[in-house]
């Protein structure tokens, strides 16, 4: 089976689908299925091995498991944008982020040591679903001169048909 037909699988029958709240926390982002995750991100990879992708970008917390999955398979690091900016970070990018299933704002914050105005950018997260966590991570690469050269995510919630998914919610509907 396809990782489409896997995923599919698992949302109908250990998730739920209520409008546009999608609930995987039973096997991707409370308890999370180590297997279904490495089979979601080599499909992600397997899209974007010829994009010369140099880093892997997602945000704390959600799509740090499939970012780890997509970086080992295109055998890259991958770097997490941290929602609390620690003392050991004295040069950062920092962007606004919002998010519409935690109703919170957020800042996201990269060290300006883990990411380079020449890396090749590949953003990964679970869902794409307005685009907040998207426009700041965009924000973040702009402010580092690096390369966004892609953006790729588990289930995509939106109309975008220019980002990488496994799911749309057409599909899951």
């Amino acid at each position: 089976m396809s990782a489409a037909e896997v995923l599919l699988e698992r949302v109908r029958q250990d998730g739920a689908i209520n409008g546009q709240i999608v609930k995987v926390d039973q096997f991707l982002n409370h308890k999370v299925d180590p297997v279904l995750v490495h089979l979601l991100g080599d499909d992600i990879a397997a899209r974007f091995v010829d994009h010369s992708v140099t880093k892997i970008l997602t945000a704390e917390t959600s799509g740090i498991m499939l970012a780890q999955a997509v970086a080992l398979k295109l055998q890259v690091p991958f770097v997490y944008a941290k929602k609390k900016r620690p003392i050991t970070m004295p040069e950062y990018y920092a962007a606004a982020s919002y998010s519409f299933t935690k109703q919170e704002s957020t800042t996201l914050y990269v060290s300006k040591e883990v990411l380079h105005a020449s890396d090749k950018v590949l953003f990964i997260d679970d869902f794409y679903a307005k685009g907040s966590t998207f426009k700041g991570i965009e924000d973040i690469v702009t402010q580092s001169g690096a390369e966004l050269v892609g953006a790729a995510v588990i289930i995509n919630k939106s109309t975008r048909r220019d980002i990488e998914s496994i799911l749309t919610l057409d599909d899951l509907i």
